[in-house]
């Protein structure tokens, strides 16, 4: 039986690119919600699961953060997945035939150069996938789907305009869940340790303890602060740091930082994509 990796969205979308790209031997599962992802892995359902994190131009994913600690699922890789926008239509279709594009929101607003040229009308739609499933079923010629190359090859459309985002560089993180850890591997261009604390409740808290990670050199790539619960009193951090927590400098980084907090939890130890190194 082929392993399993689970996503949030409709075949076709970019969380399915990201999982046929990192995982091409495994089976995409789509899903309906991130926590219907979480869910097939905690259940049997599927191995792995693939979850958005951020994304360099619109920022964290809504959500994810929350749902992480409580997951109970441990990140064993990442992933990065280039945001590129593609014209679809029906087969045989000419560009100037076009005069309606439909997507989600987010995408129609990185392509309002292409569109105003061309003088094709934003429609939103549920999604990406979802959207060029819809123009595929509605047989309409004048109306196009703004998605990735997969949603074309699923759903038989043509492209017919590659890679018309107004930004060339927007690209979506992706994190690769089990449901067990595996602090085992040393990856070739570094490691990556995710976690995420709540401070005790004293004067400076925030400085004192971060304060381990200058010391020790270990470099902080990411911090985030998120109430918990709806509580204005109760804020949680999450955060990355390169480096492994067996590595000397991160051990001792993490037990300065323990000290100051009121909880620590460590939510995946993964090898450093390639990406990073990039630009």
């Amino acid at each position: 039986m082929t392993a399993r990796i689970a996503f949030q969205g409709e075949p076709g979308a970019y969380s399915h690119q990201a999982c046929h790209d990192a995982r091409p031997e495994m089976e995409a599962l789509a899903c309906r919600t991130f926590e219907d992802a979480i869910e097939a892995v905690r259940d049997g359902s599927a191995e792995l699961a693939m979850l958005p994190v951020e994304n360099s131009t619109f920022g964290r994913v809504a959500d994810i953060h929350a749902l992480l600690p409580a997951s109970g699922l441990h990140i064993v890789d990442e992933a990065f997945v280039r945001v590129h926008i593609n014209l679809l239509a029906l087969p045989g279709t000419p560009l100037e035939r076009i005069d309606r594009a439909m997507s989600h929101t987010m995408l129609l607003g990185q392509c309002r150069n292409f569109l105003r040229a061309h003088g094709i009308q934003r429609v939103t739609g549920a999604d990406t996938a979802g959207s060029a499933r819809h123009v595929a079923e509605a047989g309409d010629p004048s109306l196009a789907a703004l998605a990735g190359d997969l949603a074309a090859e699923i759903y038989g459309l043509e492209i017919l305009a590659r890679h018309i985002e107004d930004q060339s560089t927007n690209t979506t993180r992706f994190l690769v869940m089990s449901r067990e850890p595996d602090l085992s591997r040393r990856g070739d261009h570094g490691m990556m340790t995710t976690l995420v604390f709540r401070l005790r409740s004293i004067p400076a808290g925030l400085y004192k303890a971060l304060g381990g990670f200058a010391t020790n050199g270990v470099n902080m790539t990411k911090l985030e602060s998120y109430m918990v619960g709806g509580n204005f009193q109760v804020v949680q951090f999450y955060a990355d740091i390169e480096g492994h927590p067996e590595d000397p400098p991160v051990k001792l980084a993490l037990e300065e930082l323990d000290y100051f907090t009121d909880s620590l939890t460590i939510l995946g130890v993964y090898p450093a994509h390639p990406h990073r190194l990039e630009g």
